[in-house]
């Protein structure tokens, strides 16, 4: 604290004998490149998706990062399998999706609406699987970020399992648990004053069936809050979900990461000189402050 009241006093002090204290950045400040290597890959930020890159990757003629290969076999099922050259896996994913899905319809067609949501949940299950099978199958050094992002989107927690993160677990299953339990209890008595309400202001005062003393305005009021209460533990589950995504793509990415002991930052006044750079200062020096970090 002392030695920045000093470095204030100095620059105050510096201004007082009338030594011009102003400077212009030039233009090439602003224009300075960290990531554009051009004989480096392209980084993620440069582009989101490519067909051209994803097909190569499929027939083997380049590398594909986790995502692409995610992304692309969303869109084609399977193409992640032969990305991994898992070849003998297509049938069982061809067959439970595209039968899940032709069955869903046949028995919808034919009433049978049990039957019709086995199938379509099968085909569902089948595509889920194919998804979480090329992300485990997915050949990548540890640890990966991508896969880890995968692992907690197609199961919550699983790329904090990945990451050797368990104790996180609790934390995250039981904030989404809470929260599935707390929407459906709001859910719940949302349907049950809504439909309270409906009987007490309907034609028929009869067709009433709810607790004795309700009135209208109660059960309004009821209806409101819990509808209201439901929709905050939507939030909640999506806000736990995502979070959990975060974190296993931060701490992915972060796994490496370490700040030694030593590491110190100074500050200290200087003296801009006339021309360096990135910047001019128009009329002389200009006096400023220097910011070191060492690490």
């Amino acid at each position: 604290m002392n030695r920045q009241l000093c470095i204030l006093l100095l620059v105050l002090a510096g201004l007082s004998v009338g030594l011009p204290a102003r400077a212009q950045f030039k233009e090439e400040a602003f224009n300075q490149s960290y990531n554009d290597d051009p004989s480096s890959p392209k980084d993620s930020t440069d582009t989101m998706f490519s067909f051209k890159e994803f097909f190569g990757g499929v027939v083997h003629k380049n590398p594909l990062k986790p995502g692409t290969m995610a992304f692309g076999s969303a869109l084609f099922p399977g193409t992640g399998q032969i990305y991994n050259k898992d070849y003998w896996k297509l049938p069982i994913v061809y067959s439970g999706i595209i039968g899940g899905v032709a069955g869903g319809f046949y028995f919808k067609n034919k009433g049978e609406t049990r039957n019709s949501k086995l199938c379509f949940a099968l085909a569902g299950l089948t595509y889920w699987g194919m998804a979480l099978d090329e992300v485990i199958c997915y050949e990548a050094d540890y640890p990966s970020a991508g896969k880890a992002t995968l692992y907690s989107l197609l199961v919550p927690g699983l790329g904090q399992i990945y990451n050797g993160e368990t104790w996180k677990l609790p934390i995250y299953w039981g904030g989404l648990m809470g929260s599935i339990h707390f929407y459906t209890f709001n859910r719940e008595n949302y349907l049950r004053y809504r439909r309270i309400y409906k009987e007490l202001t309907g034609d028929d005062p009869s067709a009433y069936q709810g607790p004795s003393g309700m009135t209208a305005d109660r059960a309004l009021y009821w209806r409101n809050t819990y509808r209201r209460m439901r929709d905050y533990s939507v939030l909640a589950i999506a806000g736990f979900y995502l979070l959990q995504v975060i974190d296993a793509n931060v701490f992915a990415y972060m796994h490496d990461f370490n700040i030694a002991d030593d590491i110190t930052m100074s500050v200290s006044p200087t003296v801009l000189p006339t021309d360096n750079a990135y910047a001019f200062t128009p009329g002389g020096s200009a006096l400023g402050v220097s910011l070191g970090i060492r690490f």
